[in-house]
């Protein structure tokens, strides 16, 4: 291997060690090697091997290399482009992982329609593979058929797969009313701050489980005695807290009540779907839901997850930020309904037409017409609130479109620990944004975007927005490093080329 090349090799390391929030110990720690071994190959002075490349790759949960696949993994943008024409919405990444999780209730053969092909899904289809459950696409690769084992081989998971993805800890409400114990890996995914699942357990102990963290890994024991005998009261009004809830009180034979609940889209579709298993839900779109469980549930199902809230906001943002009109089919506006009051505040102009139902019957999709317009700084600051207000993942997307509006705005990610840090990558291209902790940044507008070179932020939707700042600057960008986008869009450089974009999927070696 040339020195030019390991010189290259570890600055990605060096880099990807540095969005983490690594240092050079933390790093050795996890590769059971020394500080000065990592320094060398930082430096570019270390022979390494590709297993190496590839155990650094994993700790950090960034692709410094990428073997035995086509995904991509830097994107050179060619930016000053206008997009036109119409694209649409895909199916909602976090309900399509919720449904993978939910489809261990059943012992029949589950079908999912349109399922979003992106990492997080395959990471947790592998995870379903080594315990025993049969998958594999059909319909042209459009469709996913889901088809249990009598019994889950849970000391054969992939471990290795499952900490790359936090929905695993999904698993802990439907597995625990098939086993008496079990063990499940750390929940992995964007690095957003320290998670807990304190909120997770406060529900889930109603229903016998108790669990003991030790070593990477959370043993699980379960009394099945232990039933609710008074509602839960979630402390946390989380979209995964309340999921869980719901897995677990599906198929216990009584009524559960949930209070506190989430009632966000990926919820709603995750009820649906247990409707479509026999188990009623009372409350859905509301804080209080009512399960009636069933015991026993051995069903074929067929259910389509409905479109993407989240994407539909990425996509939006874009044409906003380049300055574009584009139209945007199938998409869930009562889970946009604030964000687009905020941005009509703004000055976007934008049609939508009326209103017609999503695949699953029951969701409210439009198609929304965006066109050029000149923005103004909003009055109040924009900040997230549960259901309905404005989502918690679509906050991001406003640092882009505020960098494009007269003014300044103040955005107050008040959930993440960390996630308005990453934002402040936008100053490497021309944005002005302030950090004033690490929940809020100041954002001044407008901005004269530029073209840089720059490592992917490790959240999936700072990286989006950096990628359509991208979009938005005069010249050629690079982004290396995209795993974390491949985690939550299907796609998305391809798809965004179709309406306009110049985008290049490309990698070093």
């Amino acid at each position: 291997m040339s020195d030019d090349y390991l010189v290259r090799i570890g600055k990605l390391i060096r880099d990807a060690r540095q969005h983490r929030g690594w240092t050079q110990s933390q790093l050795a720690e996890a590769l059971a090697t020394s500080q000065s071994a990592v320094n060398r190959i930082e430096r570019g002075n270390q022979n390494i091997s590709l297993e190496m490349i590839a155990r650094i790759g994993e700790a950090l949960d960034s692709e410094i290399v990428s073997l035995g696949y086509a995904g991509p993994m830097h994107l050179r943008v060619v930016g000053g482009r206008r997009l036109s024409g119409s694209i649409d919405v895909k199916t909602s990444k976090n309900a399509c992982v919720a449904l993978l999780c939910a489809s261990l209730l059943n012992k029949g053969r589950t079908v999912l329609r349109r399922v979003a092909r992106i990492e997080e899904v395959y990471r947790l289809l592998e995870v379903l593979n080594s315990i025993g459950v049969r998958t594999r696409w059909i319909n042209d690769g459009t469709d996913l058929e889901i088809v249990p084992p009598a019994r889950l081989d849970m000391a054969s998971i992939d471990a290795d797969a499952a900490r790359r993805t936090r929905s695993i800890i999904m698993f802990l409400g439907p597995l625990l009313h098939r086993m008496d114990q079990f063990t499940l890996p750390y929940a992995g995914g964007c690095d957003l701050g320290t998670r807990t699942i304190e909120p997770h357990m406060i529900a889930l102990r109603r229903f016998g489980l108790e669990i003991a963290a030790t070593e990477g890994l959370y043993h699980a024991q379960i009394d099945h005695s232990v039933t609710p005998d008074r509602p839960i009261v979630l402390t946390e009004r989380g979209d995964t807290v309340t999921e869980n809830a719901l897995l677990a009180a599906a198929r216990h034979d009584g009524t559960t009540v949930i209070r506190n609940a989430s009632s966000n889209y990926m919820v709603q579709d995750l009820c649906f779907f247990l409707e479509a298993l026999g188990v009623r839900v009372d409350g859905v779109g509301t804080t209080t839901l009512t399960v009636h469980g069933v015991p026993h549930i051995d069903v074929d199902v067929d259910y389509s997850p409905s479109e993407d809230p989240v994407e539909a906001m990425s996509l939006l943002a874009a044409a906003v930020v380049t300055e574009s009109e584009l139209t945007i089919r199938r998409v869930p506006v009562e889970f946009l309904e604030i964000e687009l009051a905020v941005l009509e505040e703004m000055g976007v102009d934008c049609d939508r037409t009326t209103e017609y139902a999503a695949d699953n019957g029951r969701t409210r999709l439009v198609d929304l017409t965006v066109r050029p317009s000149k923005l103004e700084a909003p009055i109040d600051k924009i900040h997230p609130m549960p259901f309905p207000g404005l989502n918690i993942d679509n906050v991001p997307f406003f640092a882009a479109i505020a960098a494009s509006a007269q003014g300044q705005t103040l955005i107050h990610d008040w959930v993440y620990d960390n996630r308005a840090i990453y934002l402040t990558d936008l100053n490497r291209l021309g944005g002005r944004l302030q950090l004033l902790d690490p929940h809020r940044v100041l954002v001044e507008g407008p901005t004269r975007w530029r073209a840089a070179e720059m490592m992917c932020p490790p959240a999936l939707r700072p990286a989006v927005v950096v990628l359509l700042a991208m979009m938005a600057a005069e010249g050629t960008s690079v982004l290396r490093n995209v795993y974390v986008i491949n985690r939550g869009y299907e796609e998305l450089a391809e798809r965004l080329n179709s309406v306009g974009a110049q985008i290049e999927i490309f990698r070093d070696i």
